[in-house]
């Protein structure tokens, strides 16, 4: 699926001012489907999920929209782009869209807006009932992560720079860096990819959202301790060779929570959605059915 087709799928809400570019699969929940929302990774956008999707929505309303920042989302240059506003911006989006209750599912970056979520579940300061929660590769402990080059630079003082000077090929040696199979990322969902990333002048905000792990380590006391004490059912779904969210990272999520659920997706990197796409999708629709 080309960039346009993904496009043509969503529709845009607007969440405090900003446009937010959102795929729903059943706006008006007239199937009566239980809610599955998706929280997406960096540095992309909902797009991750196109091949899972037609899997997903025989079982969930599907919900995904691009972070502020991210994907066909608006891009503001004067924003601090922080996971607490990106947090903001999720609860109130999914507000508007009356959902009440719902699955909740995070990769990657997404996993740091979710881990926000719980400490205000916690605190009983979240309006939505959660009924479970996924968590698929995400580096909250950012003292295991292992940074790709690419992301320690465009965190760094010169990441305006890097940003400036990032091309197609560059995001192409980087994201295929964390496949198993470099192939099963075609050319077709590589364009794509960067026509996403670089929407609404996207190259300009590039570094500003790259800074988010500096909050996983400012508040790595809230975020993990609210992953600890959450009681909500919580199923880790883990490629076993992911190179950045490393297998210690589900291990150690999985011993230090409650009432989690390891499962490991053999012989699969970073996107497994994309990687095995209906291996994954059945994994998710088996563990949050559990």
């Amino acid at each position: 699926m080309d960039a346009q087709a993904w496009f043509e799928l969503g529709s845009y809400h607007t969440v405090n001012g900003h446009r937010l570019f959102v795929i729903d699969t059943d706006p008006s929940n007239g199937s009566g489907l239980p809610n599955l929302c998706i929280l997406h990774g960096f540095p992309t956008s909902s797009y991750d999920y196109w091949k899972a999707l037609p899997f997903l929505r025989q079982h969930f309303r599907v919900i995904i929209h691009d972070h502020l920042g991210f994907g066909f989302s608006d891009k503001p240059k004067n924003y601090s782009y922080s996971l607490f506003e990106q947090t903001d911006i999720a609860q109130q989006l999914w507000q508007q869209l009356n959902i009440s209750e719902s699955f909740v599912l995070a990769h990657d970056y997404g996993t740091s807006v979710l881990t926000e979520i719980l400490a205000r579940d916690n605190a009983g300061k979240f309006p939505i009932s959660i009924k479970k929660i996924a968590l698929c590769n995400g580096s909250m402990h950012i003292e295991l992560a292992q940074l790709l080059l690419m992301q320690k630079l465009l965190r760094s003082p010169v990441g305006p720079l890097i940003a400036r000077l990032s091309s197609k090929f560059t995001l192409q040696k980087n994201l295929r860096k964390i496949f198993v199979e470099p192939s099963q990322l075609s050319v077709q969902e590589i364009d794509a990819i960067w026509q996403m990333m670089t929407f609404n002048q996207g190259k300009k905000v590039l570094a500003k959202i790259s800074r988010y792990t500096f909050e996983r380590q400012q508040f790595w006391d809230r975020w993990i301790g609210a992953l600890q004490q959450t009681p909500l059912p919580m199923a880790i779904i883990w490629p076993d060779k992911d190179p950045i969210a490393v297998s210690q990272m589900a291990i150690t999520i999985n011993q230090e929570t409650q009432n989690s659920q390891l499962t490991w997706l053999k012989n699969i990197g970073h996107f497994p959605m994309l990687e095995a796409p209906q291996l994954w999708a059945d994994t998710v629709i088996k563990v949050l059915a559990d």
